[in-house]
């Protein structure tokens, strides 16, 4: 009975030769001039019928997974654009529900709730895009900062003339 060892270099170049027919390349996934979904983020917005619809038309190239906003008569047009999007009332119902779904969250409610709602995502491990300002006091700074870190998750403070592209 014959056996053929194999060896180490023979091994690897039979393995790269099979592996090169199977990756496929981004631009045939999701054709010419698109990106493919495998390489979207989704993004889930709190406070979407003021300044935040603007932040999410922004973000349309983007997957818009989740909607949250207490007033949904305001928020509705955001809604309308975006109608595949699970809706909420509560953002901590929607980072419950929605941990596993979300890469990163828009917050762009009302001041006094910034820091709030941003350290909520954080703690998730969720990438934070918040309208200015993003604390109210320094306490506030710190703790967004803190969570962040401990997360390693990116956090940017947008101000209109200065979070464009």
């Amino acid at each position: 009975m014959r056996q053929d060892k194999t060896s180490r270099r023979r091994f690897l170049g039979t393995t790269a030769g099979v592996a090169a027919f199977t990756v496929v390349s981004r631009h045939v996934l999701g054709g010419p001039g698109q990106t493919p979904p495998s390489e979207k983020l989704n993004i889930a917005g709190i406070g979407v019928g003021g300044q935040g619809a603007g932040d999410i038309r922004a973000l349309e190239s983007q997957n818009i997974v989740a909607l949250c906003d207490v007033d949904w008569q305001r928020a509705g047009g955001t809604f309308k654009r975006h109608p595949d999007a699970r809706k909420y009332k509560d953002f901590r119902e929607m980072l419950d529900k929605e941990e596993k779904n979300i890469d990163a969250v828009v917050v762009a409610t009302p001041d006094h709730c910034h820091a709030v709602a941003s350290i909520a995502a954080i703690k998730r491990g969720k990438h934070v895009y918040c309208e200015k300002p993003l604390t109210q006091t320094v306490y506030e700074a710190r703790a967004v900062a803190d969570a962040a870190r401990q997360q390693k998750v990116a956090t940017q403070m947008g101000n209109q003339g200065q979070a464009g592209e």
